[in-house]
């Protein structure tokens, strides 16, 4: 009776983490690619969009103190009121915290009415500077508005970045450069690792697949699949008298890294699978297989599966390539 229990028990408990691995593999992707923006995100913050915010913040806060924003002393031709303050033009003025100072009494309302915009780490009002910098940040930059603003002018930047940097006097500039860095000890090293990942994630040059070919890789009598992407070296095609081909073995369970063989195009099977599918199988770990070279169907009546030769390599057709059966390449 336990006998029986334990192996139901058991099944249970691999149906229950088949589908949790299942249900992490349904969340993973979109959860880390969210995070990896997020982080991204608040590098910009932290590291472009908080310094050049601050920057244009003084700028601000100088013009509006130089326009009769700050006073150091009451004008003569001010109206003196009980309390302290004073009307100055169009404006009623009041003591900043210190009292050695006067500004316009809206920027002190406005500041004290939205105190809860601002964190409790934000400095303290202690001057009539504080105050027309918590101001010029409620009225003249909220977040609302720098956050769109900045991210056009960013991309904006970026754009142009880019053209300079693409053609003429730019690109040789550019070049110079990464030699002048690449030339300095330690920084060397930082600075190529990471422009080797840059220029991989941000590239738009993109390899061009031919075709996906089975060959014997990494030994004899072991098969795996590959993308052909050239035909291979002249020189080592001249030394072998055969035509070659470039081979990119892409590693499970990320295709994206892998290793460039050249290997002689006659010990190549031209595998009918689109680069699509060749892609899933490789991530898949070859779970993934298409219908159409799946082994089972070997054994489905009108299923012909023989090979061929074409162009010196042998060619496994399916269902989109299959040759006519009087094919007289076929063996």
């Amino acid at each position: 009776m336990n006998d029986v229990k334990r192996p139901r028990n058991a099944s249970r408990f691999a149906h229950f983490r088949s589908f949790v691995f299942r249900g992490l593999g349904v969340v993973l992707p979109p959860l880390l690619t969210i995070l990896v923006l997020i982080w991204a995100w608040n590098t910009i913050e932290s590291y472009v969009l908080r310094p050049v915010e601050s920057f244009a913040r003084m700028g601000l806060v100088w013009y509006a103190e130089s326009q009769d924003g700050t006073l150091t002393q009451v004008p003569a031709s001010a109206v003196p009121n009980d309390d302290g303050s004073f009307q100055y033009g169009s404006y009623r003025y009041v003591p900043d915290p210190t009292g050695r100072r006067y500004l316009p009494e809206f920027v002190v309302q406005t500041v004290e009415e939205n105190a809860n915009y601002f964190d409790e780490d934000a400095p303290k009002l202690v001057s009539a500077k504080a105050y027309w910098n918590r101001y010029i940040q409620l009225e003249w930059m909220p977040r609302r508005l720098v956050v769109p603003v900045f991210l056009i002018v960013f991309l904006t930047i970026l754009y142009f970045l880019g053209r300079l940097f693409t053609f003429g006097l730019g690109r040789w500039f550019f070049h110079n450069f990464d030699s002048a860095i690449l030339r300095i000890p330690i920084v060397n090293k930082v600075y190529g690792s990471v422009k080797q990942v840059t220029d991989f994630a941000f590239s738009e040059r993109e390899i061009e697949f031919n075709n996906v070919v089975a060959i014997q890789y990494p030994s004899k009598g072991i098969w795996s699949i590959g993308f052909v992407t050239g035909n291979g070296i002249g020189q080592i095609a001249d030394a072998t008298g055969e035509p070659m081909l470039s081979v990119l073995m892409p590693t499970s369970p990320m295709p994206m890294t892998g290793f460039t063989v050249t290997v002689k195009k006659s010990e190549a099977i031209d595998v009918d699978m689109t680069i699509d599918e060749a892609i899933q199988f490789v991530v898949s770990c070859g779970v993934v297989v298409p219908p159409s070279q799946r082994a089972d169907r070997a054994g489905i009546p009108g299923q012909d599966r023989k090979a061929k030769v074409r162009d010196g390599a042998i060619v496994l057709p399916g269902s989109a390539a299959a040759s006519s059966p009087n094919d007289p390449s076929a063996v």
